[in-house]
């Protein structure tokens, strides 16, 4: 915990500037909304569901995205992590966005052809690769952006850009004012989650003190529940710790009951319930009797309640403060946040064996 108050040294482990990806995103986010409302974006009208296929870090602002519009926009949304186009998909009245970072993610590209034959409504979002050249080859809108780092840290142009599109195809309510007080929401949060705030005055320092040498799992409900698969992911790729989420209610129905063995596992244990305003009150209840549950048991628990005065504020400052808390845990554990070695190298060997 000692580095954690000594920001100084944060740069000799983290040597690609992670800390800058995770301070920027506010901006990030903010930037991605206004760049996406610029656009070329056709007038598609009777819209009758949208797939969007992604994969990683391109993939999650599709699960944020889908979780705060519920209860809002009138057409499915489903997110496709995969390689094949699901059946009910395969027609004109579908929208296909595929999302990849690189442009090369071979699952997304593998959508996008089926998409193309099936002549979907097709457009892509990413920073170039195959996708932007076989969307352009498709006459298909490419919203293209600029951004060098790992595809995690593009969670706000992941988010941002399918926003603005939903919010230029009339599928959600014009979020203008909502995005700006989310963004600042963010940024008064960073006063004091900060990595120049000291570890006494840190919630999160304090909170990544608590899952060193823990398998950590992140319980969430509604727009938390992808907050919880991000927290997850974070853990996983900044950190390099082991993590899995979990969401609300569906855990109380199996989860739950795997609280006795194996007993080594289960003490070094650490579930945090992620809460917000916009959470359904019988979920709120569930967190809340799930938590003593698990704490009579013997399992570590705690909950952070995010800040914000609307669903989308809530999910945001979660999110972000989840950011600092992995690299904060990398921090202690001394691991470089950026590079993902075993993620690459199962890549080279998915190439190697064709």
């Amino acid at each position: 915990m000692q580095i954690l108050d000594q920001p100084a040294e944060f740069s000799k482990i983290d040597p690609q500037g992670m800390r800058a990806e995770i301070e920027a995103l506010p901006g990030q986010l903010h930037s991605a909304y206004l760049y996406g409302m610029d656009q070329p974006l056709p007038d598609w009208k009777g819209i009758q569901q949208v797939l969007i296929a992604g994969m990683g870090g391109s993939a999650i602002g599709a699960d944020l995205l889908s979780a705060w519009v519920e209860g809002v926009c009138p057409v499915p949304i489903i997110l496709q992590r995969d390689y094949t186009l699901p059946a009910w998909a395969r027609q004109p009245g579908t929208l296909v966005i595929c999302s990849s970072h690189s442009g090369n993610t071979e699952e997304t590209l593998s959508v996008f052809e089926q998409a193309r034959q099936a002549e979907c409504r097709l457009m892509a979002v990413t920073t170039g690769g195959r996708l932007a050249q076989q969307a352009l080859e498709a006459r298909a809108p490419v919203w293209r952006f600029v951004h060098a780092g790992q595809p995690r840290a593009a969670v706000g142009w992941s988010f941002g850009l399918l926003l603005a599109a939903f919010a230029r195809l009339g599928l959600v309510p014009d979020p203008q004012l909502d995005m700006v007080n989310t963004v600042a929401a963010m940024r008064r949060q960073q006063e004091s989650i900060g990595c120049e705030s000291p570890v006494a005055a840190n919630p999160a320092k304090r909170l990544a003190g608590q899952f060193v040498e823990r398998w950590a799992v992140i319980m969430g409900a509604g727009v938390m529940a992808p907050v919880a698969r991000r927290w997850k992911g974070q853990l996983c790729e900044v950190a390099k710790s082991w993590a899995q989420f979990e969401t609300l209610p569906e855990a109380d129905h199996n989860t739950l009951a795997g609280v006795l063995y194996p007993e080594s596992q289960l003490s070094h244990t650490m579930i945090l319930f992620l809460q917000s305003s916009a959470d359904h009150p019988r979920n709120r209840l569930r967190a809340e009797v799930t938590r003593k549950v698990l704490m009579l048991e013997g399992l570590g628990t705690d909950t952070y309640t995010a800040p914000g005065n609307s669903p989308l504020s809530n999910q945001w400052t979660a999110l972000h403060f989840g950011d600092y808390l992995a690299y904060y845990l990398a921090m202690i554990y001394g691991v470089n946040p950026t590079p993902v070695d075993a993620i690459e190298s199962l890549k080279l060997e998915l190439k190697r064996v064709g």
